[in-house]
C-alpha cells in the first residue's frame, strides 16, 4: 500500500476513532443506553462504505476494549473483521470494564498512547485520522499531530448545543456540569476544531448554528456530507408483512391494532423527548382516536437493571401511560433484534403511520430517512438535522418538540389526511434514493480527502527510526527547576545511579529554559550533558553530547505558527509582560503575568477567535509562554520516544509545575516532586503517577524506587 510508482499514488489508508460506546460488526446494539445510538450505526455503515471505495485499501476503526461480565465477549476482542478491507481494533482506555463516555475523561491520554503505537506497529501511515465525536476528537489532536496527518472532525453532537438546551429546559448549569462534564468536552470540542483540516457535518445547519457557536469557527474547513442508509434492507412494505414477528411483539399491547400506528424509535435518553411526546398524546383524544403510539426504545430486561438514564425515562414513560390512562392505545415492546428495525418501519408503513422524531435537538437524524427509504411519512423537531432532511426528502412536517399542541397539530396534519400521507411517502422514497445512499457518501468523502492531501501522496509506509543509542531501552526525563536541582546531596545520588545504568538506561531533561540557559545549570550543577534536551517548555529538541538539533521536530511543530501576529494581537492584552529578548525563542513567545492578568480561559478564547492556533502553558502562577499547537513537552517526549523506539511504559518523568503536566499523562511513569505546585494536584488519581513525599532529586529517587524503574531486562 506504499507508492507504487513516481506518478501514481497508493490507495488512502483511513483511520475512524471511535471512543465510547458498545460497537462491533454486527448486530449492533442500539439504543441499550445512552452512549449506543445513532453514533455508532453511523461510524460503523462509514467504514464498510469507505472500504468499498476503489480509492481505498484500508479502514480501520479504533475503539475502546471492554471486558466486562455485563456486556458481549464480542466487546474484548482485540480485532473483529468488517469487510475485506475494514477492520475493528480494539485498545486498552483506562478500566476493564465499561464506562459511559462522561466517565472516560481521565483515561484518553493513555488511549492516545496505544493508538500511536498501533499505527506505528504495522509501519503504515494514514492517509487522515478521523474523530468522531469530542472524546476522539481529543486523542485524535495528540495522534495526527504526532504523525503529521490531517486531522478530520465530525462531532455528531456538541456540547454547546446540548448545554443551551439543557439549560432552556431548566436545568441548572452546575447540575449540567455535574452530570455530563460538559466544560471539559466543550473545550476537546474547541481545541480539536484548532486542530482539524476538515470538518465533516451532516447538514448545513450544523455548520451555521451549532459550529457557529465555537470560538475557533472556520466554515471553509467544513463540508457538509449527510450520511447514507442501506437501500437494500429499508424499503416499503410489500404484501406478507403481516406474517412478520415485530407484529405480535406490538399487538399484544393494543386494543385495536389495525389503527395506524405513530412510530418512534430512538434510545431512552430524555434528550429524545419521549415523555414530551406521550404527553402529547396523551392529551389529544382526536390522535388516540385515530392511531396508536408505539415507541422502540432500546432493549430491556427489567426497568430497574437500566443504567440510571434510561431507568428514569422509562419510569416517566411508565408512569404518563398510568395517569393518561393509555392502556391498549400505547405499545412499548421490551426486545427487537438490529435487522428487526427495517421492519419496525414497515410495520408502521403498511399501516398508514408516521414516523415521529420529537428530540429536544437532532444532530442529523438518520432514523429521518431509514423511514424515508421505507415509504413512511415523518413529524420531526425543528432543531438540527431535519431541517435539512425533510427540506430534500419532503416527506413530512417540522414541529417544535417542546410544544405539545404543535406535535399534536403535525400528526394530525398527516394522519388525518390520505392524500398527504401518500404524497409524502412517495416522495420520502424518491428523496432518500437521491440524496442519501452510503455509496454517494463514501464518493464525496474521497473526493474531500484527495482535495485536502492535495499532491500527497496517500497511504504511505512510515519512516524507519532512527535510533542514537541502540542499547538504551528506558530513559529517565526530568524537568530542571524546582525538580531536578535544589538538594546537592539527592541530585548526587541520583547522578551516581545513573552512571551505574547507563549502559541500558537513558537521561534527560525537560525545562522551559533555552538551550543556553540550560547547559549553564547542568554545568553549574556538574550534570553530565543529557541524552535528550527538550528546551524552551518543548519547543526544541536536542541530543547530546554534541547538542545536535531536531529539524524534524522544528519542521513538525512550525505548522500554523504565526509568531508576529500572535504578538501583535498580545500587545494589548492586560497583565502581561513580554519577557526579555534573550527568553523568547522561534517556537516560544514568554510573558510574565501580574495580578491584573485576566486568566487563561479568556485568553484562549480571544486567541481562537482571531484564529491564532496557539497552546497555552500557564506555570507557577507568574510566567505564560504561547507555543504552536503542537509542541509542549508531553508531545516532545512521545516525538523522542517514537524516534528512539523506546516504549512510553519504560519512560520515567519528573515534574513540579503546570508545563509538566502533559508528561505525566498517559502511557508514561510520572512522578511530582514534594514541593509541587497546585496545578499537579489533579493528576492524583492517575494509576502511574506517583506523588513523592521527598522534593527535588529526592523525590526522583522515591519514584525509582517506587516504579523499580532500573530492574533489568533478561538481555542485560
Amino acid at each position: 500500500m506504499a507508492q507504487t510508482s513516481a506518478n501514481k499514488p497508493s490507495k488512502h489508508y483511513i483511520v475512524l476513532l471511535n471512543v465510547h460506546g458498545l460497537i462491533r460488526a454486527r448486530d449492533l446494539e442500539l439504543g441499550s443506553d445512552a452512549d449506543t445510538g445513532g453514533q455508532t450505526k453511523y461510524v460503523l455503515e462509514l467504514a464498510e462504505a469507505l472500504a468499498k471505495n476503489k480509492n481505498v485499501a484500508r479502514v480501520d476503526l479504533l475503539t475502546r476494549q471492554v471486558i466486562d461480565q455485563n456486556v458481549s465477549d464480542d466487546y474484548a476482542l482485540e480485532r473483529e473483521k468488517v469487510s475485506a478491507a475494514a477492520q475493528i481494533v480494539r485498545l486498552p482506555c483506562g478500566p476493564k470494564r465499561y464506562l459511559r463516555k462522561e466517565s472516560l475523561w481521565p483515561y484518553l491520554d493513555c488511549f492516545a498512547d496505544n493508538v500511536l503505537r498501533y499505527i506505528r506497529s504495522h509501519g503504515l501511515m494514514p492517509s487522515v485520522i478521523h474523530a468522531h465525536y469530542a472524546d476522539a476528537g481529543y486523542v485524535g489532536c495528540r495522534v495526527a499531530s504526532l504523525l503529521d496527518v490531517p486531522l478530520v472532525f465530525t462531532g455528531h453532537s456538541l456540547g454547546r448545543e446540548k448545554q443551551r438546551l439543557l439549560l432552556e429546559k431548566g436545568q441548572s448549569a452546575e447540575s449540567i456540569e455535574e452530570k455530563y462534564n460538559i466544560s471539559t468536552r466543550i473545550e476537546a470540542e474547541e481545541e480539536t476544531l484548532s486542530f482539524a483540516s476538515l470538518v465533516i457535518a451532516s447538514t448545513s445547519q450544523e455548520v451555521d448554528a451549532q459550529y457557529a457557536r465555537y470560538d475557533h469557527y472556520q466554515p471553509s474547513r467544513k463540508k457538509v456530507i449527510p450520511p447514507g442508509t442501506d437501500i437494500s434492507k429499508f424499503y416499503p412494505p410489500n404484501a406478507h408483512l403481516s406474517k412478520l414477528p415485530i407484529h405480535t411483539e406490538v399487538d399484544k399491547f393494543l386494543s385495536d391494532p389495525k389503527k395506524p400506528v405513530i412510530l418512534a424509535l430512538a434510545r431512552p435518553d430524555e434528550r429524545k423527548n419521549l415523555a414530551g411526546l406521550l404527553r402529547a398524546y396523551g392529551n389529544s383524544e382526536k390522535l388516540q382516536s385515530l392511531a396508536n403510539l408505539v415507541i422502540v426504545a432500546g432493549n430491556r430486561d427489567k426497568i430497574a437493571e437500566l443504567d440510571r438514564g434510561a431507568r428514569n425515562v422509562w419510569r416517566e414513560l411508565i408512569a404518563l401511560i398510568d395517569e393518561f390512562d393509555l392502556y391498549g392505545k400505547v405499545a412499548y415492546p421490551k426486545k427487537h433484534k438490529p435487522e428487526q428495525v427495517a421492519d419496525i418501519y414497515r410495520m408502521a408503513a403498511h399501516r398508514k403511520g408516521v414516523f415521529v422524531n420529537s428530540a429536544l435537538t437532532e444532530p442529523f437524524g438518520l432514523t429521518l430517512i431509514e423511514a424515508a427509504a421505507t415509504g413512511l411519512p415523518v413529524v420531526a423537531t425543528d432543531d438540527g438535522g431535519p431541517q435539512e432532511i425533510i427540506r430534500n426528502c419532503k416527506h413530512g412536517v417540522l414541529v417544535n418538540a417542546l410544544d405539545d399542541k404543535d406535535i399534536v397539530k403535525g400528526l394530525l396534519h398527516i394522519l388525518a389526511k390520505p392524500k398527504q400521507w401518500q404524497q409524502y411517502s412517495q416522495q420520502g422514497r424518491a428523496g432518500a434514493q437521491k440524496y442519501y445512499t452510503w455509496e454517494g457518501h463514501a464518493q464525496r468523502y474521497i473526493d474531500c480527502v484527495d482535495s485536502l492531501l492535495g499532491s500527497q501522496i496517500k497511504s504511505k509506509n512510515i519512516q524507519a527510526r532512527r535510533v542514537k543509542k541502540i542499547s538504551t531501552d528506558r530513559i529517565l526525563i526530568s524537568d530542571i527547576d524546582g525538580t531536578l536541582i535544589g538538594d546537592t546531596k539527592a541530585l548526587q545520588q541520583l547522578k551516581e545511579l545513573l552512571t551505574q545504568h547507563e549502559s541500558y538506561a537513558g537521561f534527560g531533561v525537560a525545562t522551559g529554559r533555552t538551550i543556553k540557559m540550560t547547559l549553564d545549570v547542568l554545568n553549574e550543577w556538574n550534570m553530565p550533558i543529557p541524552d535528550i534536551l527538550i528546551t524552551s517548555v518543548g519547543t526544541e529538541i536536542y541530543y547530546g553530547p554534541n547538542i545536535a538539533y531536531d529539524m524534524g521536530w522544528h519542521q513538525l511543530i512550525d505548522h500554523r505558527w504565526e509568531p508576529r501576529r500572535l504578538r501583535e494581537f498580545m500587545h494589548d492584552e492586560k497583565g502581561v509582560r513580554l519577557q526579555e529578548g534573550y527568553k523568547q525563542r522561534t517556537f516560544k513567545v514568554s510573558y510574565d503575568v501580574d495580578a491584573s492578568f485576566t486568566g487563561v480561559k479568556g485568553l484562549r478564547t480571544r486567541l481562537r477567535k482571531a484564529g491564532l492556533h496557539t497552546n497555552i502553558v500557564y506555570s507557577h502562577g507568574q510566567y505564560l509562554d504561547l507555543l504552536p499547537l503542537r509542541a509542549s513537552k508531553g508531545f516532545a517526549v512521545r516525538y523522542f520516544a517514537d524516534k528512539w523506539g523506546i516504549s512510553l511504559e519504560k519512560i520515567l518523568v519528573a515534574g513540579d509545575s503546570g508545563n509538566d503536566l502533559d508528561m505525566m499523562v498517559g502511557r508514561t511513569m510520572g512522578v511530582v516532586v514534594g514541593n509541587h505546585e497546585k496545578e499537579l494536584e489533579k493528576l492524583r488519581d492517575l494509576e502511574r503517577v506517583y506523588f513523592a513525599q521527598g522534593d527535588h532529586a529526592n523525590g526522583i529517587l522515591e519514584a525509582i524506587n517506587y516504579f523499580d524503574f532500573y530492574a533489568p531486562n533478561p538481555a542485560h
